[in-house]
């Protein structure tokens, strides 16, 4: 397996965190599992083989184009064949600025990304399996998102005021402070949970406490640091509370994670 990161370009770098190149020559069949990350993603498949995602109890064949909503819980997947997949990765709140959908009906779906754009995405799908030139890939994606930004201007103001809301609630937990974070943004905190729900698909303590899960998951994974001292850094109010955010978000307690590190989720935290 081989993952490799690609930034955006300058006027894509307030919008894509970065692109991915996920590549695997094995026609080896696994189960993994995704973990809550507080993005969605886009994932153009491009090579032979398919992806399955546990639906209901049951493994159903993803589309070749994913969009991913905020992912809430563990997602079980399904890998058969040989994988190319090219991903874009966006910023919590950058995904509203291409969609026009309310985010949060994308929740906990893996959606078939041409029914939500129609044949732009089809178009973009074929013109990428028309080369194997990553650099020309990356630029056929960034041309796409370029001319999709340029189509929101009348709802930048909004998203932009969100991503300033969402850096305050990083700065002061949610479930403390949210009254707080509303009337310095000059609104009330039923309109601001509102808000952030629209233009992410997660309330604002969902929001932050999928980023203190986040850090907690990268330095476990680290292995370098007593269990305690993870909870204390990453902002829980002691290891217990720590212990079932973590199990809530990845169906493992954290010394049953590090027993049961999967191929996928170990290529993302690198």
């Amino acid at each position: 397996m081989e993952f490799k990161h690609f930034f955006p370009s300058d006027i894509l770098k307030p919008y894509v965190r970065h692109y991915y190149i996920f590549e695997s020559d094995s026609d080896a069949e696994f189960e993994d599992t995704v973990f809550p990350s507080g993005d969605m993603e886009v994932i153009f498949n491009l090579g032979s083989g398919t992806w399955e995602s546990l639906v209901d109890h049951e493994f159903l064949k993803t589309p070749p184009i994913e969009l991913w909503g905020q992912i809430t819980k563990p997602l079980a997947i399904r890998s058969k064949g040989r994988h190319t997949m090219l991903g874009i990765k966006f910023f919590t709140h950058s995904a509203a600025y291409f969609f026009n959908d309310e985010m949060g009906a994308f929740n906990d779906r893996i959606t078939d990304f041409t029914d939500v754009i129609g044949s732009p995405g089809k178009i973009l799908h074929a013109r990428l399996l028309e080369t194997t030139d990553q650099l020309k890939r990356i630029t056929l994606i960034e041309n796409f998102l370029v001319k999709r930004l340029m189509d929101s201007e009348k709802r930048a103001p909004g998203i932009d005021r969100v991503a300033h809301i969402l850096s305050s609630i990083k700065k002061e937990p949610a479930e403390n402070n949210l009254g707080n974070i509303a009337s310095k943004y000059g609104i009330t905190p039923r309109y601001l949970h509102k808000l952030i729900y629209r233009h992410t698909g997660l309330s604002p303590s969902s929001f932050n406490k999928i980023i203190r899960f986040q850090h907690s998951l990268k330095l476990i994974t680290k292995n370098e640091q007593p269990f305690t001292a993870v909870a204390y850094d990453s902002g829980y109010f002691d290891q217990s509370h720590f212990i079932r955010d973590f199990k809530s978000f990845t169906g493992f307690t954290p010394s049953a994670y590090l027993q049961n590190i999967t191929p996928v989720n170990q290529l993302l935290q690198q």
